[in-house]
């Protein structure tokens, strides 16, 4: 699996040359993975090779590469005679997704309690900054993209690089199954709980506190996954029915 960079496209002067260059597969990958957790390309959508070759100045075999490469990490979906289109899960895979974050997240925490350092932390404190300020501007794209990345730099940190790889992929399915099941305006994770996270991780917490910051990671994973299930029988009421009961139970 290709290991996903959130910010590799963020403007600054050490890519200012590079910006100029042709995109290669991967930089085009990971365009099309950003537009999708910032939900600029919902599911379902066709991605058509002429128009993607046009907007990224390449030849049509590149797109298609880069799709390919998506398709094998279950972002894009590929129809002979059809084309390309972003994944759409069922009900089904977004529950098997978020009973695999479920089983694989606190371990990412205990892994980065165990193994950060300062320097960690720092790029994690960075990174609310970051979050805190797209949330002062209302900018939701840039927050959804940044409640995904988040977990993905905090896999980085936690140092199991087969994690982190497979974090890289299911951060990105997350926000198509947040655009399908979720309701609009609803907040990819709530605002404090990834400064929870981070503010434990620094106190270097023991037994006790990890296997609660493993809860508070998922809580609103376990919830998500849930609201899908109700969904399923009784539409997006289901879903604001689960988040009051979430809420009710903490």
């Amino acid at each position: 699996m290709r290991k996903l960079h959130p910010d590799k496209n963020k403007a600054n002067p050490e890519r200012m040359e590079a910006a100029f260059a042709k995109p290669d597969v991967e930089d085009i990958a990971d365009r099309i993975t950003n537009a999708v957790m910032e939900h600029r390309l919902p599911p379902g959508i066709k991605l058509a090779e002429e128009r993607l070759a046009s907007a990224f100045g390449v030849s049509r075999t590149k797109i298609r590469q880069a799709l390919t490469m998506l398709s094998r990490e279950g972002l894009v979906k590929l129809f002979p005679n059809r084309g390309a289109f972003v994944t759409s899960p069922t009900v089904q895979e977004a529950l098997d997704l978020f009973a695999t974050r479920r089983l694989i997240e606190p371990e990412i925490v205990r892994n980065a309690i165990a193994r950060s350092d300062k320097a960690d932390l720092k790029r994690l404190r960075a990174h609310l900054a970051a979050e805190e300020d797209a949330r002062k501007r209302g900018d939701r794209r840039t927050i959804i993209k940044l409640s995904g990345a988040f977990h993905m730099l905090l896999a980085e940190v936690a140092g199991n690089s087969f994690i982190e790889k497979l974090m890289a992929e299911l951060c990105p399915l997350t926000c198509l199954i947040i655009s399908l099941y979720d309701a609009p305006q609803t907040p990819a994770c709530p605002e404090n709980e990834h400064v929870q996270i981070v503010d434990a991780i620094e106190q270097v917490i023991g037994e006790l506190g990890i296997a609660g910051i493993g809860r508070l990671g998922c809580r609103r994973v376990f919830g998500r996954r849930r609201c899908v299930a109700k969904a399923r029988g009784h539409g997006q009421r289901g879903c604001e029915e689960q988040r009051a009961e979430d809420e009710t139970t903490g």
